[in-house]
This record gives C-alpha cells, sequence and structure tokens, in this order.
C-alpha cells in the first residue's frame, strides 16, 4: 500500500501564538507548517495541470507534423507521446491528491491539538471554561483552516498552468501571449478584491451558527437542570431565536456568495472571449496555422478551468479560512498561550522530587520512588488536588518540582512528569482497551494495570464496550477502570485522589496490596481517607491530627 496511515497519531505541537499574530498571520503560519508535505504535493500538481494543458499543444504539433504531411511515422510518435502524457498527468493527479488528503488531515490534528491544550489547560488561570460554542469551533472552522493548506498546492499549480499556457502562446504569436500572461493575474485580482466582502459575510455568518451550534449544546447537555426548574419554553424560545438569526445568515451568506460567483463568472468569461476572439482574427489574417489555431483554441479552453477553480473554489477557501483564523484566534485569546518557559529555567529530573505547600504552613513532601499517603478534610483534599491539576490557577497551594515552581513550567514539561488522576471518574465511548490505552506509556501492558486496579472481575474482554461515558459499567467498576488507565500512563509522579471510594472493603483490600507493586520505582501520592490504602503507602502524612503523623520505613 502507498502512503499507508500510521498506526498511532502524530505527535502534533500546538500552534504558537503571540500577542502580535493577526488572522492572516495566523493562516499564513499554518499554510506553512506541513511543507514536508505540500511542496511534493505541489510539485506534483504542477505536473498535473501543466500535463494536463500540454494535451492540446502536443494535438496541434502532431496535426502539423503527421495528418498535415500524411507521414505515419509522425503520426505513431505523436500518438505515443500523447499516451505518455496521460500516464504522466494522471500519475501527478493521484498522487497529489492523496498527499493533499493527508496534509488536511495533519493540519486539523494540529489545530484541534492546538486548541484542546490551550482551552483546557490554560496557563494563568482566568480563562472563561469551554462552551457549547467552542464545538463550532473545533468542527467547522477546523476544518475550513485545515483546508487551507490545499492554498499552497492547488493555486499554485494552476498559476503554473496559466504560465504555460501564456509561453505556449507566445510561441504561437506574441501577441496571444502577452494578453494571457498580463490578463489573467488582473482577472484574478479582481476577483480577489470581489471576495472581501464574501470574507467578512462568511465570518459574520460563522459566528451565528457557532452560536447556535452552542445553545444547541448547551440545552442538551443542562436538560435535567433545565427540566428540574421547569424552563424548557425560556431555553426553547432562545434556541429558537439564534436559530432564526443563524438562517438569515445563511441566507444573505448563500445571496452574497452567489453575487460573487456570478460577478467572477462574468469576469473570467469576458478575459477567454476576448483571447479566443484575437485568437479567431490571428487564424482568419493569416498569422497562424491550423494547427496553432487548434492549439490556441485547446490552450484557451485550458485557460478557463484553471482561472474558474481560482474564482470559484480556491478564493471563497481563502475568505472562509480567514475568517475561521480569526474566530480560532479569538478563541485562543481567551485561553493563555502554553510552554512558556523561562529561558533560564531548570528542568526537573526525570524522576523529581514532588512538594505541595499548604496555606498551614505545611510541606508535603514525595520523594524519588516514594509513595507517600495523606488523610485530609474534604476542602483540603480538594485544594491539593487542584494546586497539581492546574499549578498556573492560582490556587493558595503550591507545587514544586525539584525546588522549582510548576507554574514556571510549561504544561508539557509539567505533565510529562506528573498526572492527576481526579476523583470523579470519566471514561471514553469505546471499550476498555480504548481507555486504557489513551495516553498510555508505549512499554506498558494494560493487562498489569486491569490486575493492579483490580478489574479482572469484569475486564476479562479488554474489548467489551464500556458505553457512552462508561454507562454500561457501575459506580465501582467505572471508576476501577480509571484507575487502571492512570497505572498504564506509568508516569513518573502519580497523583491519585479517593480512588476507591466506590468500591467494596474486599476490593479496596486486594486494590491497596497491588498498588504498591505496579509503581515500584515510580512516585505516588495518594490523598485518600482509605485506612487500607494509606497502610500501603511508605509514609502517611495525616493532616486531621494535631501534629503531622509519619508511619511506615524512611525512604
Amino acid at each position: 500500500m502507498v502512503m499507508p496511515a500510521p498506526a498511532e497519531p502524530v505527535d502534533a505541537a500546538p500552534f504558537a501564538i503571540g500577542p502580535g499574530t493577526t488572522a492572516g498571520r495566523f493562516l499564513l503560519r499554518v499554510v506553512l507548517s506541513v511543507k514536508r508535505v505540500t511542496v511534493p504535493a505541489m510539485l506534483l500538481a504542477i505536473v498535473w495541470q501543466v500535463g494536463e494543458s500540454a494535451v492540446p499543444v502536443v494535438m496541434g504539433v502532431a496535426i502539423d507534423r503527421a495528418l498535415a504531411t500524411g507521414d505515419p511515422a509522425q503520426l505513431l510518435l505523436w500518438i505515443g507521446v500523447l499516451v505518455a502524457l496521460y500516464v504522466v498527468l494522471t500519475l501527478g493527479a493521484r498522487f497529489a491528491n492523496r498527499l493533499t488528503a493527508y496534509a488536511v488531515q495533519l493540519l486539523q490534528h494540529r489545530l484541534r491539538s492546538t486548541l484542546s491544550t490551550r482551552v483546557l489547560h490554560p496557563v494563568g488561570g482566568g480563562a472563561p471554561p469551554p462552551d457549547g460554542s467552542l464545538v463550532s469551533v473545533m468542527t467547522s472552522d477546523v476544518a475550513r483552516v485545515a483546508n487551507a493548506g490545499i492554498l499552497a498546492i492547488v493555486p499554485v499549480s494552476r498559476i503554473a498552468a496559466i504560465g504555460f499556457i501564456a509561453v505556449s502562446l507566445f510561441t504561437v504569436h506574441w501577441l496571444l501571449g502577452a494578453v494571457v500572461l498580463v490578463g489573467a493575474p488582473l482577472t484574478v485580482w479582481l476577483m480577489g478584491v470581489s471576495s472581501e466582502r464574501l470574507s467578512r459575510d462568511t465570518r459574520a455568518y460563522q459566528g451565528l451558527l457557532a452560536t447556535t451550534v452552542g445553545r444547541a449544546t448547551d440545552l442538551v447537555t443542562g436538560y435535567r437542570v433545565i427540566k428540574g426548574i421547569r424552563a424548557e419554553a425560556e431555553a426553547t424560545r432562545r434556541y429558537r431565536e439564534a436559530s432564526q438569526e443563524a438562517l438569515a445568515g445563511a441566507t444573505r451568506n448563500a445571496r452574497v456568495l452567489g453575487s460573487f460567483l456570478l460577478g467572477s463568472g462574468v469576469i473570467g468569461g469576458v478575459f477567454v472571449a476576448g483571447v479566443t476572439a484575437l485568437a479567431g482574427w490571428l487564424a482568419v489574417s493569416g498569422r497562424i496555422g491550423i494547427g496553432e489555431l487548434i492549439a490556441t483554441v485547446g490552450l484557451t479552453q485550458a485557460v478557463l478551468p484553471q482561472i474558474e477553480s481560482i474564482a470559484t473554489l480556491s478564493v471563497p477557501n481563502l475568505a472562509g479560512a480567514r475568517a475561521s483564523s480569526a474566530r480560532l484566534l479569538d478563541v485562543l485569546g481567551h485561553h493563555p498561550g502554553v510552554g512558556r518557559v523561562p529561558g533560564d529555567a531548570p528542568l526537573p529530573a526525570p524522576l523529581p522530587v514532588l512538594e505541595v505547600a499548604l496555606p498551614q504552613d505545611v510541606v508535603l513532601r514525595v520523594g524519588a520512588g516514594e509513595m507517600v499517603g495523606v488523610r485530609a478534610d474534604d476542602l483540603t483534599a480538594a485544594g491539593i488536588v487542584e494546586a497539581l491539576l492546574d499549578p498556573w490557577a492560582g490556587s493558595p497551594f503550591h507545587a514544586r518540582l525539584d525546588g522549582i515552581a510548576a507554574r514556571e513550567l510549561g504544561p508539557g514539561t509539567y505533565r510529562s512528569r506528573i498526572t492527576v488522576a481526579p476523583h470523579r471518574a470519566t471514561l471514553f465511548t469505546g471499550t476498555i482497551r480504548d481507555n486504557l490505552t489513551t495516553g498510555a506509556h508505549r512499554s506498558a501492558r494494560p493487562e498489569q494495570a486491569v490486575w493492579a486496579a483490580a478489574c479482572e472481575d469484569f475486564a476479562t474482554d479488554l474489548d467489551s464496550h464500556v458505553g457512552e461515558d462508561g454507562g454500561r459499567l457501575s459506580g465501582g467498576q467505572r471508576q476501577r477502570v480509571a484507575l487502571a488507565r492512570a497505572l498504564a500512563a506509568a508516569p513518573p509522579v502519580l497523583v491519585l485522589h479517593d480512588p476507591t471510594s466506590a468500591v467494596d472493603p474486599v476490593t479496596e483490600h486486594a486494590i491497596a496490596m497491588r498498588l504498591h507493586e505496579v509503581r515500584a520505582g515510580l512516585s505516588t501520592l495518594v490523598v485518600t481517607s482509605s485506612p487500607a490504602l494509606l497502610a500501603g503507602c511508605d509514609r502517611v502524612v495525616d493532616l486531621l491530627a494535631d501534629v503531622p503523623a509519619r508511619s511506615g520505613a524512611p525512604s
């Protein structure tokens, strides 16, 4: 198979967003980010488009040198040239299309990774939580911006074809070549100017559509609450208003698009008609021969689809991509950038020492390879976990890795060292294996994590489905699968918050016995009130006692 899909998703570094980044600059950065794919695709597309444009040239030469002279050898020669030309342009088209589709998929993956990272893990805190409109940005707007990657392939190849046609017409008659060489760029420029209104209106319509999608998503998500407070009528009214506004925006946008297509069609048609009329006049006046006339007519007809493609596909694609690029920046502007690590900040060791400073002048310390249990009240326990989950949120609890403040590290660096498994167990729709291998260490074995989390009583088949949000499993089973997922990730430092609160005492005891074994050589912080889990730790810090107590062997 040519170009097989990778077994695992490729690594996708988030796009860098600076304070001075504009929609145009961001779009250009996206388009140029996959040059290793778009450059070969562009070259193949040029072979394809120039090859198609060369067909009338070959046919014109064949008429002049074979049919007009009656030479069979010349006829066979130029038929062979024509067949070879079709083979080359067909192969170029096939591989150019495959590489183009691959480039678009890569861009969509990286854009969604950027949005997910910045929205779910903002730096600096204060970012608003994701709402329903984010669904529209993640789908429609990301698709439009990713499709802009085609602009580095198809329009360039079509411009190269127009250049080839102009040069070919120069060999026929200099006036034909000059008209095409000057008129084609002027035609495309006029089409680009007429697309400005389409770009503005497209952005307005996309905003209305995103609002409607967000209302629908929020309505479905909060349906039980809406039903409970008997606000169905008000919620329906608000959604209906947003839907009507989106419908009016869609109608207006379709009208603007139609006007643009009509205007661009007239501009392109006038240009092609002018070139054709000029070629006819030159043929009648005897300045070009019959073969040259056929080649000129064929080349003139070949110019039209090139210009139409730029006008009806590339220019609207650019207009929609610019509008969606601005919407992406609007979303990312509410969620500060990631990866801002001070240049002189040292990086923590692969297995760092974790410290959490509490407001009570207590410092929790987890040494390398140590399992530490913490017994605390619910408010303190939640504060510890939240500070470790998002150290940039301005919590009164402060985390440090090897003495480095966690908030000074970028999320990528921080989360490569520490994983936090919160109390609430959330599963993905799919199989048990799908949930276990999400973010799992490459060398991890799901079966070992299943055993450590005592899931063997219901997870004998890892390919069995868990349902939406684990709906086919009980609360205790969901919690154990979530624990197994955290263990399968095998992070250097793992933080667990009440990982067995929904399981029975016998299962909890089994987990406590196995947890120490599966985390051997790695660091673990267990925030819990379970005596069984605390008994299996190397040390226990009891924040509920008057003086922090220590049990077990020191590290």
